[in-house]
């Protein structure tokens, strides 16, 4: 058994955990945080990204142990309130989703590259930035205009 305390959206937590737990278990099922999803436990699809002290991951392929220490924010942790974030806000105006599976990991994953990469992103840029998160049920166009209107959003 591991030993782990992390910050998770704000909140600090612990708990004893198998060292084979991984990190999107741990927030799943130990703490009922399910908008991290599992998709494929193969660090492909990128539905499970998470920040980890401000920096996106891929929390299927990371150990709960490995974050010890750490602050985590989960999808649930980026609106304040009733108030959603400005790219959560911005999937939504622009139907940068279909069935909603990926969309969590894809708003982590843009959130980061905004942090990154600026508030003035090209489509290039975007779609390249995107390699690592895959959507089955759109052609991704609506998603690149989200994720720029979400970039602009966040800088105001």
């Amino acid at each position: 058994m591991a030993s782990v305390t992390m910050t998770v959206n704000g909140k600090q937590t612990s708990a004893d955990v198998d060292e084979r737990t991984l990190l999107v278990q741990f927030l799943r099922e130990n703490l009922r945080l399910t908008g991290t999803h599992v998709g494929c436990d193969t660090s492909q699809c990128g539905a499970c990204v998470v920040h980890v002290d401000g920096v996106a991951r891929k929390s299927c392929t990371t150990f709960a142990w490995q974050v010890d220490g750490c602050k985590i924010t989960t999808i649930e942790g980026v609106a304040n309130g009733s108030q959603l974030h400005p790219m959560q806000e911005a999937f939504r105006e622009h139907h940068g989703l279909q069935c909603g599976f990926c969309t969590p990991g894809m708003i982590m994953a843009a959130i980061d590259m905004v942090n990154r990469k600026g508030h003035d992103l090209d489509e290039k840029t975007i779609r390249h930035e995107l390699d690592g998160n895959l959507c089955r049920c759109t052609g991704y166009h609506n998603i690149v205009k989200a994720i720029a209107a979400g970039a602009k959003a966040m800088k105001k």
